[in-house]
């Protein structure tokens, strides 16, 4: 048994969980890598680890969920530094991708068309999407007659699919903060409904998400190859989009936890943990929706 007490800080069996999934971690690593060197067995490789990994995250998590009850509030406390620290290593991550897309247009693209160092005729504007910029770059999204025609432009008209998603993702933190008000007054019915509304908001942005990647690639032309403008543009949503895909399913355990009754109106970490994290994705996307498709 774990030994746990209101008094003292609640010290878990030994575990055998993170020594598996380093193992786990090791064939995934080394069967991408093979993967890129041709080797045969590579993916077999890392599909193993893949699944190994699943089933011992599920597991280890199954654990915790277990355990929780007997977590007093200085475990509790440990936990909030844990997730603040984690959402800050995020924010540094996106501020990283956000500092070269500043870097880009306004510092290197300069710099590159005073000193001609890349083709002929090159202009510092923005977007630069490679030697054929002038012939693919041509405006924003065109009418439906142009795309059943297959005209071929460039730019993502921040105006259609990403104001959706804007807006989308803007509605899904007003109803989990309703949910967690809720949960916090102990109305289970009110949070499990406003929970499941944002985690299916969550799902449809990633649905138009998939949309705009088709359209993008299909009827705009444009890809990662598509000059530092396609490489930039589906690095930083391509990421963010990763997240939500997270958030939306760590939401969607909550919701399950929800539904089986384990979290009161005065513990309920996980809740809260999967909302912050679900804020800052939200927040990410408000800068990505300025600084990549208006600006």
């Amino acid at each position: 048994m774990a030994s746990h007490s209101q008094d003292h800080y609640f010290v878990p069996d030994a575990s055998v969980y993170p020594f598996a999934c380093s193992i786990a971690l090791f064939l995934i690593a080394m069967g991408g890598a093979s993967y890129l060197n041709g080797v045969a067995m590579g993916p077999n490789m890392m599909m193993v680890g893949f699944l190994v990994m699943g089933v011992l995250l599920f597991k280890w998590f199954s654990s915790v969920v277990k355990e929780s009850p007997e977590y007093n509030m200085d475990v509790d406390k440990s936990f909030r530094m844990g997730m603040s620290w984690f959402i800050f290593s995020e924010v540094m991550f996106f501020a990283a991708f956000f500092g070269a897309l500043y870097y880009i247009r306004n510092l290197s693209i300069p710099w590159l068309a005073e000193t001609e160092l890349l083709w002929p005729g090159f202009e510092a504007t923005w977007p630069s999407s490679g030697p054929i910029g002038a012939e693919l770059v041509t405006g924003a999204l065109p009418d439906a007659t142009a795309v059943m025609e297959g005209t071929k432009y460039g730019l993502v008209d921040p105006l259609h699919l990403p104001l959706y998603n804007t807006l989308l993702l803007l509605t899904s933190s007003i109803t989990l903060t309703i949910s967690h008000h809720a949960l916090r007054v102990n109305n289970r019915v009110q949070a499990i409904v406003w929970l499941a509304i944002t985690v299916a908001l969550g799902v449809w942005f990633l649905f138009l998400q998939a949309e705009e990647y088709i359209e993008a690639y299909q009827v705009l032309g444009l890809t990662m190859g598509t000059g530092v403008y396609g490489s930039t543009f589906f690095l930083l949503t391509g990421f963010h989009g990763f997240h939500v895909t997270l958030g939306a399913f760590i939401l969607f355990i909550v919701l399950l936890r929800m539904l089986k009754g384990h979290f009161s109106g005065e513990k309920h970490f996980a809740f809260e943990a999967g909302a912050w994290y679900w804020h800052f994705v939200d927040v990410v996307w408000v800068g990505l929706f300025i600084f990549v498709y208006i600006l």
